[in-house]
């Protein structure tokens, strides 16, 4: 809630702005952009928009946007527009490009905090798609702490080939059938043409749609408007004016973005993901929101939930369905209503309606048994999201047990210094059946940026071999990844890491219901391999790359940027 000292003091600033002599120019600048000074008196609302035109991600976000502002209007307030930067993750990947990935993040973060600081906006509407968008988003307000809604832009539907829906994921793993023969080149080109029809996030439940759950349940955004899919102009046109309209009732009833923000909103969240099948990015986005908001959260409660709040959603990657058929049987708000049901979720929480979440869902559709499911005959009986711990990861990693049963692997280490460096192997058939990839240096600090993996995890599955080797990397991994993969090895390689000094035949085992990630070697040889280590010099020693790979964090802290003491 504002405080109300605080109050008075802008009640003045927005009378001197609306009349003072010294805010003059402020007004001549006001009246050059066709704003009547009086309308100067009542709620701005600052309308932060994600849109690029070098993605599809977030294409209709322009309209939105101004369906946002005809809210505010009609609601009293004054709509302020300005844009943020966003990173295309499917255009990037497998290039050095995706090391900007997720350093946009802070950087969208940043620009959304100094634009609320510059302009002194009363409240925000935030309009989000792509994956690093939602959580840089949350981060802001949670900075800040002004009445805010979301509105998530809505998914891609998806494609249509050969009788069957694609989305993006079928064409990164096709990618490594015809590396090795197992697709013609004409059959790629072909299902490249057919799988993103059109504007929205990614169509299966990867990264985005991950976040657009969790926004539902944290009631930061009016639940039940995000999976919308982008292409539902009329529903996804009211539901952003509805955005504005509540932004203006926020901010009157002196209601902030960290109320939504709180230990109970971020853990329900957490239950959204866990029971949607959600990407292990929404773990590491979690917990930097949480630091932002002052809220303390590890990763063992974050996997904690997981493991004890069954899946309830047979979504993508690691089910059949799209994020357009979870709309389709119901939504978030069909998943919401069946976990405050079953006290996975706390219904008392609070949404930006002024309702609680389990008002906001008690009359959602009930499971449909196809997309989703009651809690007592779940889709699967635990979420896929688990942290390991051990002596290759002190600090923990984080595994998905996606599109696969396997819960265990042993297995000779093969190392590779890059994610190039694995997908090459990987295309030269240089990996062995029962093999760990070792992938390091990609780490927060290390890659700098924490690549996501995803060309390497599409070519081990494209090539038959996922369900015979795994992946262990101090990196990320998409949404859209399958298969028995580690990543988030904290400390990283390049903050000397024990997967640092992982040699090529060292045995690895995992074992995903012990949580353990060990590699099989005393301490006293992990510690001998350490004298006279030095990490790689790093690849930027001047702008953006290299002032994030000085102050970020470990990922299992949310790879968050913390200031020099």
């Amino acid at each position: 809630m504002t405080d109300a000292p605080v109050d008075a003091l802008r009640r003045r600033a927005r009378t001197g702005l609306r009349e003072s002599a010294e805010r003059a120019p402020a007004r001549a600048h006001f009246r050059a952009m066709g704003i009547d000074p009086a309308r100067l008196g009542g709620p701005i609302i600052g309308i932060a928009s994600t849109w690029t035109g070098t993605m599809p991600c977030n294409l209709n976000q322009r309209e939105l946007a101004d369906r946002v502002s005809d809210g505010v209007s009609e609601a009293g307030g004054l709509a302020l527009g300005f844009n943020t930067i966003a990173v295309s993750d499917n255009q990037s990947q497998g290039t050095p490009g995706m090391r900007a990935s997720l350093i946009s993040r802070e950087v969208i973060a940043d620009s959304i905090e100094l634009m609320v600081h510059a302009h002194d906006f009363d409240g925000l509407v935030c309009v989000v798609g792509c994956d690093k968008t939602v959580p840089a988003a949350l981060m802001a307000l949670a900075r800040v702490d002004k009445p805010a809604v979301l509105v998530y832009n809505g998914p891609m539907r998806a494609g249509r080939w050969r009788e069957r829906e694609v989305t993006i994921q079928d064409v990164w793993e096709a990618v490594g059938a015809e590396e090795r023969g197992l697709m013609s080149r004409d059959e790629l080109d072909e299902l490249e043409r057919f799988a993103c029809p059109g504007a929205g996030t990614c169509a299966g439940h990867f990264t985005a749609n991950t976040m657009a759950v969790a926004i539902d349940c944290l009631g930061i955004a009016c639940v039940g408007d995000a999976l919308v899919p982008a292409d539902e102009h009329e529903l996804k046109g009211e539901a952003a004016a509805r955005a504005g309209v509540l932004a203006v009732h926020l901010v009157e009833r002196g209601v902030t973005a960290r109320r939504f923000l709180d230990r109970r909103a971020l853990l329900n969240a957490m239950a959204g993901i866990a029971a949607t099948g959600g990407s292990t990015n929404g773990v590491l986005h979690l917990l930097a929101i949480a630091h932002e908001a002052r809220v303390p959260l590890t990763l063992e409660e974050l996997t904690g939930i997981a493991r004890r709040t069954p899946v309830i959603a047979n979504l993508a990657p690691s089910g059949r369905w799209m994020a357009e058929d979870l709309h389709r049987a119901g939504g978030s708000r069909a998943v919401i209503r069946e976990l405050v049901r079953g006290g996975h979720v706390d219904g008392e929480a609070p949404t930006v309606d002024g309702r609680t979440l389990g008002n906001a869902t008690v009359d959602a559709p009930q499971p449909d048994g196809e997309v989703v499911y009651t809690l007592e005959e779940p889709f699967k009986p635990s979420g896929a999201l688990h942290a390991l711990r051990g002596n290759l990861a002190p600090e923990g990693s984080l595994v998905k047990v996606s599109g696969t049963t396997r819960r265990s692997h042993r297995g000779p280490a093969r190392v590779f210094e890059s994610e190039e460096a694995c997908t090459d192997g990987v295309r030269a058939g240089l990996v062995a059946e029962g093999d760990v990839l070792v992938v390091r240096y990609e780490g927060p600090a290390g890659g700098p940026g924490m690549r996501e993996m995803l060309s390497v995890t599409a070519s081990v599955i494209g090539a038959g071999i996922g369900e015979s080797v795994v992946l262990v990397t101090d990196g990320r991994f998409s949404g859209a990844t399958r298969g028995l993969m580690v990543g988030h090895v904290a400390p990283e390689a390049a903050r000397g890491g024990p997967l640092a000094v992982v040699q090529d035949g060292d045995v690895i085992a995992i074992d995903v219901d012990e949580g353990t990630l060990v590699v099989e070697l005393d301490d006293r040889e992990l510690a001998e391999r350490f004298v006279g280590w030095q990490p790689p010099p790093p690849r930027y020693d001047i702008g953006v790359f290299a002032r994030y790979r000085a102050l970020v964090s470990s990922a299992s802290n949310g790879a968050v940027l913390v200031p020099p003491a």
